[in-house]
């Protein structure tokens, strides 16, 4: 990991990059192609400015730079630091520039000075004269025959897909890019030390590397597709990515179920259909019932809302199934039972003076109910995932195969996989059997203090103060916090969201209540009744707090009262 020093180093970012490709070629040298290794022999015999700037213009968007903007101080003039780069063919000096590249490097006054006759009008937007220009401009010409009053230079970054590549090989992913490593030079960021095994490399085989990108190609084409164009491509495409590395298969999982919405959004319900049937993504089997619903499939889709009934993959499908369910009875002429009577949440209602400035309802709900014998804290998502993520620190960071590729993850990679807890199920249970004594006690506070400030999925630092921590283990059972850990094991995608908005404490009495705060107008959402319900069957104190101002003429109690 990097390390900040009194006197940081001007080619710190260079030092990154080349510490990434030691890593990569320690542990990917047998998945290496000839031009990576090639890449890689070559760079370092490159003099350091010309390293420092091709790295420099990695590190920024795109592969087209203006020379006049590469001004850095240790590199000096970037032509100069650029022709060692071009003598290896990492950069082309004088690339051809097709109209929407010359954009993209150009100013707006510019562009009026080289097209001046359609550019007239100040007003226009850039790309509304792009747009203008498209058809007229259909070749590529290079820089200086675009802007010919210019003396400037744009160059090319030829090794730019290579070193998205090797970027892949690091990271895992795409969408990391070269500043995290200097957010963790600057402190920004701090990341748990995970043991690497060969196991644990993201790609074991040079053919996981090409899925992937494939992978990644297929989903940004899905961004931009027309449509009014048929998927059959496109899905021909990801059906070649299958893979049989789980990881892959995940995310092609994944991209398959964004394709069955953006064919749902279209009422392409056939194409949907098919889509939702080979997708193993968590939700797919309630997407397909709707599906069949709207398109007129009855049938079948009451046959399979009755399997998702008899085996529900997560709370979630059970909710969207018992909404969907009483309408397909009607449809297929089934009499449709009353319903089991909800689970009694207890609701109540608060009327106070509306704030004088913009203000959350939540954090004036905490003002007036909190008192120095039983405070208030406005913790939402935030404290069941942080003791969660305490207490269970050791199997969310376990380095087990396709969960950490780098020393800058966050949590591991597989964390919304459906099989996230069965690869890690007995870990899990030691944790959670801690429960059963005082033992989970010692081991969050251990946690707070030696972890303090990693990075986590779980675990809120900014809002977990000392004070919080010392009520919270104070007043929460240990017999709820079990029932809430284990049901964020069960979907944590889902359940790590939806949990109520305040927490109050009676430390005299050891005891505390669950509040979910609703302002005018404003509902409970799916995940939130999943929650509260989940906490009035198990016994949990919780309620519904609605806060009503009493300016308004709906509000039905007095200032100050609660219904």
């Amino acid at each position: 990991m990097p390390v900040l020093t009194d006197s940081p180093d001007p080619h710190y970012y260079l030092r990154n990059f080349q510490r990434a490709l030691a890593w990569v070629d320690e542990r990917y040298d047998d998945l290496l192609d000839p031009a990576e290794h090639a890449f890689m022999h070559a760079f370092d015999s490159l003099p350091l400015a010309s390293q420092a700037l091709l790295v420099r213009m990695l590190m920024r968007k795109g592969s087209l730079f203006r020379a006049s903007r590469l001004v850095y101080s240790e590199i000096g003039c970037p032509l100069e630091a650029a022709q060692p780069l071009v003598a290896r063919g990492f950069v082309d000096p004088d690339p051809l520039l097709t109209l929407d590249e010359l954009f993209s490097v150009c100013t707006r006054p510019e562009l009026s000075s080289m097209f001046s006759g359609v550019a007239a009008r100040s007003s226009i937007r850039k790309a509304d004269l792009l747009a203008q220009l498209r058809e007229r401009h259909g070749d590529a010409r290079r820089f200086a025959l675009w802007c010919t009053q210019s003396s400037d230079r744009v160059l090319r970054v030829a090794v730019t897909p290579l070193c998205d590549r090797l970027r892949l090989m690091f990271f895992g992913n795409l969408h990391q890019d070269w500043s995290e490593f200097v957010l963790a030079d600057l402190g920004v960021f701090q990341y748990e030390t995970v043991a690497f095994a060969p196991s644990s490399r993201a790609f074991q085989q040079r053919a996981d590397i090409d899925v992937y990108l494939a992978l990644h190609a297929c989903r940004e084409a899905l961004d931009g597709w027309p449509d009014d164009e048929p998927l059959d491509a496109l899905l021909s495409s990801v059906d070649a990515c299958s893979s049989a590395n789980i990881w892959l298969e995940t995310r092609r999982a994944r991209l398959l179920f964004r394709i069955g919405q953006h064919c749902e959004r279209l009422q392409d319900w056939a194409t949907a259909l098919t889509v939702y049937e080979r997708c193993l993504w968590p939700g797919a089997r309630h997407r397909r019932i709707r599906v069949l619903e709207r398109g007129g499939h009855f049938e079948q889709a009451f046959a399979l809302a009755g399997q998702a009934v008899d085996a529900p993959e997560s709370d979630e499908e059970s909710q969207r199934v018992a909404r969907m369910l009483p309408r397909l009875q009607r449809r297929v002429g089934q009499a449709v039972p009353r319903p089991a009577g909800a689970r009694a949440i207890a609701r109540s209602v608060l009327t106070l003076p509306r704030p004088s400035e913009p203000v959350n309802v939540e954090a004036v709900a905490r003002d007036y109910l909190g008192c120095v014998e039983a405070p208030v804290h406005y913790v939402e998502n935030a404290l069941i995932n942080s003791l969660f993520g305490l207490l269970c620190w050791e199997p969310v960071f376990a380095a087990i195969p396709g969960a950490f590729f780098h020393p800058f993850q966050r949590g591991p990679a597989d964390l919304h996989a459906p099989d996230f807890h069965a690869r890690r199920a007995a870990q899990f249970a030691a944790c959670l059997a801690q429960l059963d004594s005082t033992q989970y006690r010692d081991t969050i506070l251990r946690h707070y203090e030696s972890k303090a400030g990693l990075q986590s999925p779980f675990v809120f630092w900014g809002l977990l103060t000392p004070e919080l921590l010392t009520l919270a283990l104070d007043c929460l059972p240990a017999a709820h916090l079990k029932r809430w850990f284990e049901r964020l094991l069960m979907d944590i995608r889902s359940n790590r969201s939806g949990l109520p908005d305040l927490i109050q404490f009676w430390p005299a009495e050891r005891r505390y209540e669950l509040i979910e705060v609703k302002g005018p107008g404003d509902r409970l959402q799916d995940n939130q009744i999943r929650w509260l319900e989940y906490c009035v069957e198990h016994g949990m104190p919780v309620r519904v707090l609605d806060v009503r101002w009493a300016d308004d003429a709906r509000a039905a109690a007095p200032v100050g009262a609660l219904a």
